[in-house]
């Protein structure tokens, strides 16, 4: 398997990102953890796949795109809405057309290529790292250095989550400088109207919630929604 995003980071040294990003403490985390040095590593490997996306590439995603295959992407990873006997493919329901307009039954991988993952072995810290770079983004977005966009945590199992709120927790406990604030996604409408401010200056919000059960909210919603019209 090549690892394309991994290999342009390579390339690009963390000392060229501007101080803002990278001015951070990478290793603190609470009174009784600090993040080893591979998973700072992988903190400053996520900026610099950020910095690339959101500013040498203005969130252009057909830019990125075709930097990808500057650097030698070949393979179609394009989304076959239908599976090989010709029916809708029922794994992955694109519900947002405008965002992910189908060409000939297929989304361009070009549509959904500005995403980047952790790829490393179980119990080596990706919760940890998440949380970290949580904190990350939420001082980015004061600086206006990323857009103010909602951020998501989701996980298939309640043990993740649960794991996600404790380290969230501890991260809290010793971090006075910045909080993190979990509120469940189905709060998010009244989170929204209290909260004008997700990131101010030392808190940041973030939903969660179970990702087998998002085809379950969103239609929930679709159905208020449709009353209300």
């Amino acid at each position: 398997m090549k690892l394309y995003l991994q290999n342009l980071l390579d390339g690009i040294p963390f000392e060229n990102l501007p101080a803002k990003w990278r001015g951070f403490d990478f290793a603190r985390f609470s009174k009784d953890k600090t993040l080893f040095d591979f998973q700072q590593n992988a903190l400053k490997n996520s900026l610099k796949a950020l910095h690339l996306y959101f500013k040498d590439k203005n969130q252009d995603k057909k830019a990125l795109f075709d930097h990808y295959k500057l650097n030698g992407l070949e393979e179609d990873f394009d989304y076959d809405l239908k599976n090989k006997e010709g029916k809708k493919n029922g794994k992955v329901s694109f519900r947002y057309d405008k965002d992910y307009p189908a060409v000939d039954s297929k989304i361009p991988f070009a549509r959904f290529i500005n995403r980047m993952s952790f790829w490393m072995a179980t119990g080596s810290g990706k919760t940890l790292i998440i949380v970290k770079l949580i904190e990350i983004l939420g001082k980015l977005i004061t600086e206006k250095e990323l857009p103010a966009n909602d951020i998501l945590f989701l996980a298939h199992r309640d043990d993740l989550l649960e794991q996600f709120e404790n380290h969230v927790d501890e991260f809290n406990s010793f971090n006075f400088d910045t909080k993190i604030n979990l509120k469940s996604l189905k709060d998010y409408e009244s989170v929204k109207r209290e909260n004008a401010l997700p990131f101010a200056k030392k808190e940041i919000t973030v939903f969660y919630y179970r990702s087998d059960l998002i085809s379950d909210y969103t239609s929930e919603k679709n159905r208020q929604f449709s009353k209300l019209r």
